[in-house]
């Protein structure tokens, strides 16, 4: 065991969003993949006392395993930097720019990866503006088909299909549930991918593209944690050059952001094999459904071996 190898883990689970369920679960496959590889693990949620309970007992690393705004938005990455605890994933202002959805959409597209054409509301501008001022002229702009979600968040939560210019309404108010701002974007046909990245020190390597395919159409919430609902293809029925195309544009995207260590990037893959940058996530989803853990054991990693690689990467990262 070399100097950089984690000891002591503490696994963060649990939280306060609307993904609570979903990040317990996920904690949990971490914590027990570290663990067979003789590492100590605890995993804890969240609360008052953390804070002061790592800065006493100084954990080799801390795996952040806390979906939603508690985890991803920057807010307790910056919070371990001031303690100076090591810890997986990308650092507080990375996490920031990938958590709103509108921002990572400009940074990607300048970037030169395609993006759909979208335009961010906040709930003050929509009242203001007048809502029917306002769906008329989305309506203009962006014709339906669209997708509405929150501007911030995942698993699908507060995300709209629309196909019918009169639902429109009603897929501002669910995505308003979630977030004060809620993103409208066209909406792109084609293949749905999402591409796990993954540096543990020698560069960001982009693992097999996974191809989702919902039984009811829709990648919702229920699509995605629950078993049977919908269809993985990894690696994603590409064509060679449409899936270096696709692995290209999530590594670019990565890159971009200044993220580290693990990302999940969403895309949609048209027909002419153009790939379209949706969103990009700085802790994807490690439940027994999820797409990541999917992608590594496509590739032939051993979930144990890879997060105890991000593990030491993170504490050679804090030693330098």
């Amino acid at each position: 065991m070399n100097e950089s190898s984690p000891r002591t883990v503490v696994v963060l689970a649990g939280g306060i969003s609307h993904e609570r369920d979903v990040s317990l679960r996920s904690g949990r496959r971490v914590a027990d993949s570290l663990a067979e590889h003789g590492i100590t693990v605890e995993l804890r949620d969240p609360d008052a006392t953390l804070l002061a309970y790592l800065a006493e007992t100084r954990p080799d690393v801390v795996w952040p395993a806390l979906h939603g705004a508690s985890g991803e938005d920057g807010a307790l990455r910056g919070l371990l930097d001031f303690i100076g605890i090591p810890y997986v994933g990308s650092n507080s202002g990375a996490s920031r720019l990938a958590w709103d959805k509108p921002t990572a959409k400009v940074l990607v597209d300048r970037a030169g990866v395609a993006t759909p054409k979208s335009i961010a509301l906040s709930r003050d501008a929509f009242r203001e503006l007048g809502a029917q001022s306002v769906l008329d002229c989305l309506s203009h702009e962006l014709p339906v088909p669209v997708v509405v979600k929150p501007a911030q968040g995942g698993s699908a939560q507060g995300v709209t299909l629309v196909d019918d210019r009169a639902n429109l309404p009603r897929a501002m108010v669910d995505a308003y549930t979630y977030c004060d701002v809620a993103l409208i974007e066209k909406r792109i046909i084609g293949t749905e991918i999402a591409i796990g990245i993954i540096d543990s020190g020698e560069g960001p390597v982009a693992l097999p593209a996974v191809e989702i395919q919902p039984l009811s159409g829709v990648y919702s919430f229920e699509a995605r944690y629950n078993a049977g609902e919908t269809r993985f293809f990894t690696p994603a029925r590409l064509g060679a050059e449409e899936t270096a195309r696709a692995a290209e544009a999530a590594l670019l995207a990565h890159r971009t952001l200044g993220l580290r260590h693990l990302s999940r990037v969403d895309l949609i893959v048209d027909e002419e094999g153009i790939p379209w940058f949706l969103e990009v996530n700085v802790l994807p989803g490690l439940t027994e459904t999820s797409l990541l853990p999917q992608a590594l054991e496509a590739a032939g990693h051993d979930l144990g071996w890879v997060y105890s690689a991000l593990a030491e990467a993170a504490i050679r990262e804090s030693r330098a």
